[in-house]
């Protein structure tokens, strides 16, 4: 049997990696692995300490079962617990963890440069991230502001895929399974407000698939326009352009920013070395 098929005369966990470019393994998960990353995720900015019944909630878990995992997480140092409070925070690990997440960002230190100029140059705002469940995670932006252009490296800032220009751009750069996965999480997470989340983000693919670039208005006042760019990894990127939009009638203004945010994304992919 060639080594690329498995027992079953299918294709290989490890070939079909190669293939899609996305990790799959056909060896079941660790469901206590899968609730204690869980609770970590459950922190946020503005939110650095939790209580166990926080914790609870945000993740769906019972509450013995968080007191249990949150034991596991302390004694391990991925979690630190404030007795004057009664609540959790992250440990110090996780700043270690960080650090060498961004020391391996080499794709992002070419693409910054010239983020950064498209910034400065159209005094719009630039930006880069990548999916995360049904999340987007800014990996950098570079935005403009009446007193200056100001770097901000804003790792870890979420926004969500569902209903911006930056997620739909991620879904459409990512593979057709892995798109049905996210999907039926989105179907479950949002309920009733499904049906037209389902619509938006139809029609985002329809502009991508035709187009290259979708739009959405997420924040009042402001339009942003998206695109996927393929990472040197054969990772999925999305990357953004937004500005001040008044109205929707002036479709200029939106293509000529379209025209600079695939100019970018040329620009990028050449520095990755991706066609």
């Amino acid at each position: 049997m060639p080594a690329s098929l498995n027992s079953t005369g299918t294709l290989s966990s490890r070939t079909r990696t190669q293939v899609s470019g996305r990790f799959i393994r056909e060896t079941p998960g660790s469901q206590s692995l899968e609730r204690g990353l869980k609770l970590l995720r459950a922190f946020r900015v503005g939110n650095p300490l939790l209580t166990n019944a926080e914790l609870a909630e945000r993740a769906g878990l019972a509450r013995p079962t968080v007191s249990r995992l949150a034991r596991s997480l302390v004694d391990a140092g991925f979690l630190s617990y404030d007795v004057g409070q009664r609540a959790y925070r992250l440990g110090a690990v996780m700043l270690s963890l960080a650090q060498v997440y961004q020391s391996d960002a080499g794709p992002l230190n070419e693409a910054l440069p010239l983020m950064e100029a498209m910034a400065f140059a159209e005094r719009v705002n630039v930006g880069m991230a990548v999916g995360d469940l049904t999340e987007m995670v800014y990996l950098a932006s570079a935005r403009w502001s009446r007193r200056g252009l100001a770097r901000h490296l804003a790792p870890g800032s979420r926004v969500p895929m569902d209903c911006t220009a930056l997620g739909h751009a991620w879904l459409a750069g990512t593979d057709t399974a892995h798109r049905q996965e996210l999907m039926e999480r989105f179907s479950q997470k949002l309920g009733n407000a499904w049906p037209a989340a389902r619509l938006s983000i139809r029609l985002g693919l329809e502009k991508i698939d035709a187009d290259g670039w979708c739009m959405a208005m997420w924040q009042p006042g402001m339009m942003a326009l998206a695109t996927p760019v393929q990472g040197p990894d054969r990772s999925t990127y999305a990357l953004n352009l937004s500005f001040p939009f008044a109205t929707q009638d002036d479709e200029k203004l939106i293509d000529g920013h379209a025209e600079r945010l695939m100019s970018l994304r040329s620009r990028i992919a050449q520095a990755w070395g991706v066609i």
